[in-house]
């Protein structure tokens, strides 16, 4: 029996390969990262030929630094970016225009029409989102209006729609020779187009935004002993391996953490930030702000479901300080640099660059930074950026807390800031519990190869994937009541300020 799994990991900033054995520990990777494409304020895109390109380079690195083939893997997941949008032609295999990344901002006019005339209760009701440019049904609604040539080719079965991992997938099965055009129902459930009780496309969602039934993908199970597909012995892997998970990455770190049961929750650290709460088989519907989402299907079982609270800028702070102010010259040095002050010195910083995501849903809101005075220096703005992070994650635990009424015991955390510990140690202090860091921290390659391994039998259960879970690292809180309600209130009144400033169409 092949003794690895790996997994695609199909990224905003980069996409990378890795390899794990049965304890799920890590044996090779390698990534690369993609150019960001900034045509104007507010867009955001990516070209999808290149993430193929790198994702075939990925793969072929890894497994040559590893000195593995793929006769040495089991399986084969793939996780990715939620929400981007491509929209390709399935015969020529050439996309219609550039993916569309979540963050972008173009469609706020279509989000903001769809509250307006009521249609947006429905998606409430049916998708579980409220109608916002993060998702993927406005961006097709754009590609279609906006396109030349495309909304023809959809109608007639020639331009189909996929997020990251269907197009990934595709080109792995085959492309326009016998491309598999499948996703699963945790990317689906990020469209605004799934019915959450259903797990399947809705006529009348798809009617709000004018999309054809036949440009969707099948939605199948997020790990699936059937398989979506092998790989084709001229790809990246040089022969046949079972396509077997597919998990939209907040799913698949909730996943690689291992949170099975309900209240358990995990927070990436990322570009964004995502802090997922299991429910268990109970649809919650949230009234705080919070997306309700699948967490994961397996195979013929209940699907389980999840609330979300989704960041749109954490991470990307950061870099906004390296490379728009300048004021580091790595992410490393925001925490050096943060930690030559005490405190905030009165500075917060509210980096709401595309808007404010959950729990505010505020498209009009843009950054502020607030409470400047002369005795301020660039080491307060270094640390309001890292408690921007800390604080923003707060506002999803309080929602949370008041739609489930559980209250977090301890939170687990994964992503590229939890290498910052003075951040983590500003979240325990913000949250007022504990913060745990596992051992393997790419949680999100690792639910994807969880997933791909469940269904081919090379993990035979959830529980035997909790024994590989083990900590490296722990923060408790250190701050009192009295400064944790203090700081909390002038993060409030920070946000405040960012509002009404872009008037939205």
């Amino acid at each position: 029996m092949a003794d690895f799994v790996g997994a695609i990991d199909q990224g905003t900033t980069s996409t990378r390969f890795m390899i794990f054995d049965h304890g799920g520990n890590e044996v090779a990777r390698h990534q690369l990262e993609h150019e960001q494409v900034l045509p104007r304020a507010g867009w955001v895109e990516h070209n999808p030929t290149e993430i193929w390109e790198r994702t075939r380079a990925v793969i072929e690195t890894a497994l040559n630094k590893a000195n593995l083939g793929h006769s040495d893997l089991v399986a084969l997941g793939i996780t990715n970016q939620r929400e981007t949008t491509l929209v390709w032609n399935r015969v020529t295999g050439r996309p219609y225009y550039n993916a569309i990344v979540w963050q972008d901002t173009r469609t706020d006019s279509i989000a903001a029409e769809l509250d307006r005339d009521g249609r947006g209760d429905v998606i409430r009701r049916k998708a579980g989102l409220p109608p916002a440019t993060y998702f993927s049904g406005g961006k097709i609604q754009w590609i279609l209006e906006n396109v030349e040539g495309v909304r023809e080719a959809a109608e007639s079965g020639e331009a189909v729609f996929g997020n990251m991992d269907t197009w990934v997938l595709w080109n792995l099965t085959g492309g326009t020779d016998g491309g598999v055009h499948v996703t699963d129902p945790t990317n689906a459930s990020r469209t605004m187009l799934m019915d959450l009780e259903t797990l399947d496309w809705d006529d009348e969602l798809l009617s709000f935004f004018g999309i054809p039934r036949r440009m969707l993908p099948e939605i199948r199970p997020s790990s699936t002993s059937e398989l979506y597909g092998v790989t084709r012995s001229d790809g990246p892997l040089r022969g046949e391996v079972a396509l077997s998970g597919i998990l939209g990455d907040q799913q698949a770190a909730t996943v690689g953490q291992v949170c099975f049961s309900p209240g358990e929750a995990k927070n990436t650290y990322g570009t964004g930030n995502f802090l997922l709460l299991n429910t268990g088989t109970e649809l919650v519907r949230s009234k705080s702000g919070l997306l309700t989402t699948v967490c994961y299907k397996f195979g013929d079982q209940a699907p389980v479901y999840a609330l979300e609270g989704s960041i749109a800028v954490t991470g990307s702070a950061v870099q906004w300080l390296r490379d728009q102010l300048g004021i580091i010259s790595g992410a490393a040095q925001s925490e050096s640099l943060a930690a030559q002050v005490a405190d905030n010195g009165g500075v917060y910083f509210v980096p709401a660059f595309s808007g404010l995501f959950a729990p505010y849903w505020r498209s009009d809101a843009r950054g502020a930074i607030v409470g400047l005075s002369r005795f301020n220096t660039n080491a307060h703005v270094a640390r309001a950026t890292l408690e921007a992070i800390c604080y923003q994650s707060r506002d999803v635990v309080e929602a949370m807390r008041e739609d489930s009424g559980v209250a977090l015991d301890v939170l687990r955390v994964d992503g590229g800031v939890t290498a910052n510990e003075l951040c983590m140690q500003m979240q325990a202090d913000i949250l007022g519990v504990p913060v745990s860091k596992p051992v393997v921290a790419e949680t999100t390659a690792l639910g994807a190869a969880y997933a791909a391994g469940l269904a081919v039998g090379f993990w035979t259960s959830t529980d035997e994937l909790r024994r590989n879970w083990n900590e490296d690292k722990r923060w408790s809180p250190a701050w009192n009541d009295e400064q944790r309600t203090t700081g909390y209130a002038g993060w409030k009144k920070a946000v405040t300020r960012t509002l009404d400033w872009v008037d939205v169409p």
